[in-house]
């Protein structure tokens, strides 16, 4: 009993440690409180996260990141806001307070945390973006098609910077994507990756046979990473793959 509790007090340590060290500059990151449902946190001139609240059916609300990447006078946003007030108040932030032209959305997965406020940027005319795969499963929730749909792997351009999104395997669903930002090294991707100490979440659409393996493809495919950005909590370093593996090891 003893080396079971010793093992166990021993992974606790490690994964708080991995919390210090992953964690510890997130604190310095500069936080922009647009309002009460929006808050912006930039990691550096061109990369923020933002962060919204979708409302549970109890009533609870659960905190969804996005990402914003900027290049010049442009940009490109990751999962829409989690509900329509903080995309709308996203869009006005950018358009407004930076002189930000909005060049599209990238979703992530079909889930309501990456999806919600489409139909306001298809008013605003703003590209609406996502694998065949997510455009799929979207119709069969009565959600709004994508303008521009993609199989497994879709480069976009902004200014003289390159932004990689792929379709790596089933994980947190069967469309879960990842976009890359070479210049910065940086993943976000998503409810896929899961924040340092955090449990295994949401599982109703989830392949739990694959999901390690997917991430170790990502990993494997960007050993140069630094920024990892998850669909919740605070984002880190590499650790977060390495965390997210073995968090579903044990499910192969």
């Amino acid at each position: 009993m003893n080396g079971i509790k010793n093992r166990v007090q021993l992974f606790s340590f490690l994964i708080g440690l991995l919390c210090f060290v992953s964690c510890k500059n997130t604190s310095h990151a500069e936080k922009i409180k647009v309002s009460e449902e929006l808050l912006i946190t930039k990691i550096n001139e061109s990369s923020y996260i933002h962060t919204s609240s979708l409302v549970l059916k109890n009533g609870a609300t659960f905190p969804c990141n996005g990402f914003i990447y900027i290049e010049g006078t442009e940009a490109y946003i990751f999962d829409s806001p989690a509900n329509n007030q903080a995309t709308s108040e996203l869009i006005d932030w950018l358009n407004n307070d930076l002189k930000i032209s909005i060049q599209g959305v990238v979703f992530n997965h079909f889930h309501d945390d990456c999806i919600k406020g489409i139909a306001i940027f298809k008013e605003k005319g703003i590209p609406t973006i996502a694998s065949q795969k997510t455009a799929e499963l979207m119709l069969t929730e009565n959600n709004n098609k994508p303008d521009l749909v993609f199989d497994k792997y879709l480069e976009l351009k902004l200014g003289h910077k390159t932004i990689i999104n792929t379709f790596f395997g089933e994980a947190h669903t069967v469309d879960n994507i990842t976009s890359y930002f070479p210049d910065e090294k940086i993943i976000f991707g998503g409810c896929m990756i899961k924040s340092l100490s955090a449990k295994k979440g949401n599982l109703v659409d989830a392949n739990l046979h694959q999901w390690s393996g997917t991430v170790s493809k990502i990993k494997e495919a960007y050993p140069k990473v630094k920024i990892i950005i998850p669909g919740h909590g605070n984002y880190g370093d590499i650790s977060l793959l390495d965390y997210t593996i073995s968090l579903f090891k044990t499910e192969q």
